[in-house]
């Protein structure tokens, strides 16, 4: 199977140099970071899909996708970077972290909070996604890479 190139998911916040096993950044795991150049496409885009998996995940945890057409054409209208190729749900990650302080109603873009959220200001969802984005991507590195680490050394 042949892929389109893959872009770096680098967030320039990176967290690895610092001792970590995920990076606070992009989420990847610290030995991908490190070998991304070396990667191939399709290596890079099997890391991307798990990326996008789970970002999409916690994201529909807290904001429903009710109109796609919408959402993609206020980001276009807006000016806000996004990859067209990705689960909608990443979409909502890259409008909140570009305009969450600035956002008051999400029905203009075809989103809503879902009930349990609906009180929270965009930025507190925002972060939260953040924040859980980065739990999984730890619980996803310590069940499946740190054991097979443990048994290389």
């Amino acid at each position: 199977m042949i892929f389109k190139p893959v872009r770096t998911p680098c967030v320039g916040v990176c967290s690895t140099g610092m001792g970590g096993s995920v990076c606070r950044g992009c989420k990847r795991f610290a030995h991908e970071v490190i070998d991304w150049n070396a990667y191939s496409n399709e290596q890079r885009y099997t890391i991307v899909k798990r990326l996008e998996t789970l970002l999409s995940q916690v994201v529909a945890a807290k904001i429903q996708v009710l109109n796609e057409a919408l959402l993609k054409e206020q980001l276009e209208h807006q000016q806000i970077r996004f990859n067209r190729d990705s689960d909608p749900h990443c979409w909502v990650f890259d409008l909140l972290k570009a305009g969450a302080r600035q956002i008051e109603d999400l029905a203009p873009y075809g989103l809503e909070l879902q009930p349990e959220w609906g009180k929270c200001q965009l930025v507190e969802v925002r972060d939260a996604i953040d924040q859980d984005f980065f739990t999984l991507s730890s619980a996803h590195f310590d069940r499946y890479i740190a054991p097979g680490l443990l048994q290389q050394a």
